[in-house]
C-alpha cells in the first residue's frame, strides 16, 4: 500500500512537471500534496503501539546555506517532524531533524525535491531595475519557502481533519507522537533559542508566487541552475 501510494504521488508530480498549463499544474500539485499527507496518516500505527522517534542531521552547503536550511526545517515541521538549526559544520549549515520513520521519509522526499525546484526558480527570477540583487534573491528564497510551508501545512491539516471525522482516534495518536518527538528533542537539546529571519529585499512576493507553483516532483538540476546558486 505504501509503495502504491508513493507511486501515485510520483506520477502526479511528473504530470505537474511536464505541463505548461498553470491550472493543470496546480491541480496535479494539489492532488499530490493531498496524497502525501494521506500517506502520513495511513502510516500511523494502531493506537497503543509503541514506536521510538528517530533523527538525522542534514547538512546544506553554500551558497545560500542558511536559506536552504530554513527550507529543510519548515518542510520537516510541516510533516510533523521537529527540526533544529544547529549551525555550521561539515561544510555547511546543519539541521537536526527528529521524527518518526514515515515522517522523516516524507520530509526527506519533499525537501530534496523542493531544494531543486527552489534553485530552478531562483535561476529564472529577475530582480527589478535598481534592486539590490543579493537582497532580492534572499527575500525571494524566504518568500518561496514560506509559501511552500503554508501549502504543505494546509494539506496536512486537511488529512488530519478527515481522519478525525472518521472517528479513528487519529488525533490522540498524533498528539502522543508529537509529545514523544518533543521529549526526544528536549533530551538532546534542553535549551532551545527561537529566531525569526529578517529580510530587506523586494523579491519576497515573487518567491511566494513561485512557491505557490512549486513542482515537488523535480529530480534533476540543470547546469545553469547549479551555477546560479553558486553566485
Amino acid at each position: 500500500m505504501r509503495e502504491r501510494t508513493l507511486d501515485r504521488v510520483r506520477k502526479l508530480l511528473a504530470k505537474a512537471e511536464r505541463t505548461d498549463n498553470e491550472h493543470e499544474r496546480a491541480t496535479f500539485m494539489a492532488a499530490a500534496s493531498a496524497l502525501m499527507a494521506k500517506y502520513g496518516i495511513d502510516s500511523l500505527p494502531p493506537a497503543g503501539t509503541r514506536q521510538t522517534p528517530g533523527d538525522r542531521i542534514v547538512t546544506l552547503p553554500p551558497p545560500w546555506a542558511r536559506e536552504k536550511a530554513r527550507l529543510v526545517s519548515l518542510v520537516a515541521q510541516a510533516v510533523r517532524c521537529r527540526p533544529l538549526l544547529i549551525g555550521r559544520g561539515d561544510g555547511g549549515q546543519r539541521v537536526h531533524v527528529f521524527g518518526f520513520a514515515a515522517d522523516l521519509e516524507r520530509a526527506d522526499l519533499l525537501a530534496t525535491s523542493l531544494l531543486l525546484q527552489m534553485a530552478s526558480g531562483l535561476a529564472k527570477a529577475v530582480p527589478p531595475p535598481g534592486a539590490a540583487v543579493r537582497a532580492y534573491r534572499r527575500s525571494w528564497l524566504l518568500g518561496f519557502t514560506d509559501e511552500v510551508y503554508r501549502l504543505l501545512c494546509a494539506a496536512e491539516a486537511e488529512a488530519e481533519s478527515e481522519a478525525a471525522s472518521a472517528g479513528t482516534g487519529t488525533a490522540l495518536v498524533l498528539a502522543d507522537r508529537r509529545a514523544e518527538v518533543d521529549r526526544a528533542v528536549a533530551a538532546r537539546y534542553p535549551r532551545i533559542r527561537m529566531s525569526v529571519p529578517r529580510t530587506s529585499g523586494t523579491g519576497y512576493r515573487d518567491g511566494v508566487a513561485a512557491g505557490r507553483k512549486a513542482d515537488l516532483g523535480r529530480t534533476e538540476m540543470t547546469t545553469a541552475t547549479a551555477l546560479e546558486l553558486q553566485r
